[in-house]
């Protein structure tokens, strides 16, 4: 079974990919200035400041003991060290601290023997250098402020921020490139559904700009083609229906002797043109949607399944109260009846039942028939104008193939959503499905509310 997946937006793809990109070129670039520049400066420090340790260690030694209080004095007032000899082993350090580790293999290499320094934190955090100097344990210590840096609060600010930007730029990109694009999909749109929209503004991207004019020249040539096309097919329409006219007149004044059923089939085929036309006019008019109305569902199903029982067609309605819905009542009616007039054609004398229904976003009309049904292969292609499964183009047998269609442009002109399917034990369900509004969406909800308090 083949699965269908959801496009994604243009705007999330761009933004992820535009994000993703940044994101990788930040990080190679703060690798390689970790690696490249930060790195071998902190070594450069580490091995200078590890130098300065032991020269200052050796030199203590070296000093005689009446001198030594006053260079002790010198380191803490010129370097901030602190030393002192004959002492008792630090603890071994815990704290994970990439500098020191970088003094510790310092100190380690000038003194050819493993030194790790320790870490002390009284009121403030100290690190210490023990080494071995004539005969001697000497602590030197200073204070991590000394230092002046921060390397992990660095590298944190630095990928925090990149993460920002990247992300604000990325959607600023994207926002410039799809932006554009919506508002051809939207102009796009209001033209599908026989509507003119407003012409587009040249947002001065040159790229763009061509294809802003090129639209705008295209909605007017839409426009001004949809009014030719009126004007043409009303014309056509007045001057086949003066004949006609004049045709039935001739029918009504042939003397008596005429045979009576060659006048009924005149009068029948003249009837069938005169409806052919009006189809004709109905497909080419400008579908423009309707401004919608409270309609109460019910009463109008009602009416149409009366009124195709008067004229002897059996039509069963079963109809939910108070199911009303926001619709352009013309189109809405006329939909309802070129499908009941399609099912009560192809229904073979048997009863039609028309079932309407409140779901949780729309109200559903069924209207369900005992025919031959449609093949599935067929389904799409009735709703195109002039296509008949059956093709022998007879009033008996079939309409002229334009009441589907116009079905279909009614629908989309409006909002609403059509489908055909097959019914079960043979025959052909056509489901119209009317959006509810947001209010009406919520009644439901609060009608459910109520009855669980009210219980």
């Amino acid at each position: 079974m083949r699965t269908t997946h959801k496009p994604r937006s243009l705007f999330r793809s761009t933004v992820s990919t535009v994000a993703a990109a940044l994101l990788i070129f930040q990080l190679v670039l703060i690798a390689a200035t970790v690696n490249y520049v930060v790195l071998p400066m902190a070594q450069r420090s580490a091995d200078d400041l590890a130098a300065l340790i032991i020269l200052s260690a050796k030199t203590w030694v070296e000093l005689p003991p009446e001198t030594r209080a006053d260079f002790e004095l010198e380191l803490l007032k010129q370097h901030q060290f602190m030393l002192f000899h004959d002492v008792s082993p630090l603890p071994p350090r815990t704290a994970l601290l990439p500098y020191l580790n970088l003094l510790d293999d310092a100190l380690s290499t000038r003194l050819g023997e493993p030194i790790s320094v320790k870490v002390t934190d009284l009121e403030t955090t100290w690190f210490w250098a023990e080494i071995h100097a004539g005969r001697k344990l000497i602590r030197i210590g200073f204070p991590k402020s000394r230092l002046h840096t921060d390397p992990p609060m660095m590298l944190l600010l630095a990928l925090l921020s990149t993460i920002i930007l990247t992300l604000v730029t990325a959607l600023i990109l994207a926002r410039r490139i799809t932006r554009p694009l919506a508002q051809f999909s939207l102009a796009a749109q209001r033209i599908g559904e026989g509507n003119i929209p407003e012409p587009l503004a040249d947002n001065g991207i040159q790229e763009l700009s061509s294809l802003v004019v090129t639209f705008n020249q295209m909605a007017v040539q839409v426009r001004e083609h949809l009014a030719n096309r009126t004007t043409m097919l009303a014309g056509i329409s007045h001057d086949l229906r003066t004949p006609l006219a004049r045709m039935r007149l001739a029918i009504e004044m042939l003397p008596e002797t005429v045979e009576p059923k060659m006048i009924e089939r005149l009068q029948r085929d003249i009837d069938s043109m005169n409806v052919l036309i009006g189809e004709f006019l109905a497909l080419s008019r400008d579908l423009q949607k309707e401004t919608p109305e409270q309609i109460d569902l019910k009463l109008m199903l009602q009416a149409l399944a009366a009124d195709a029982t008067a004229e002897g067609d059996p039509v069963e309605c079963n109809a939910q109260a108070d199911l009303i819905v926001q619709a352009g009542p013309v189109s809405l009616h006329r939909v309802l009846l070129n499908l009941i007039g399609n099912a009560v054609r192809y229904g073979r004398g048997k009863p039609i039942q028309i079932e309407s229904r409140l779901s949780e976003r729309a109200a559903v009309i069924r209207i369900m028939d005992r025919g031959p049904g449609i093949p599935p292969q067929e389904i799409e292609k009735v709703f195109r104008p002039f296509y008949r499964v059956e093709s022998s183009r007879n009033d008996s047998t079939g309409g002229s193939g334009l009441g589907l269609a116009i079905v279909r442009q009614l629908t989309e002109a409006n909002g609403w959503e059509i489908e055909l399917r097959a019914r079960a034990g043979g025959g052909t369900e056509a489901i119209l499905r009317i959006p509810l509004s947001e209010s009406q969406q919520e009644q439901p909800q609060r009608q459910g509310q109520r009855g669980e308090h009210g219980a």
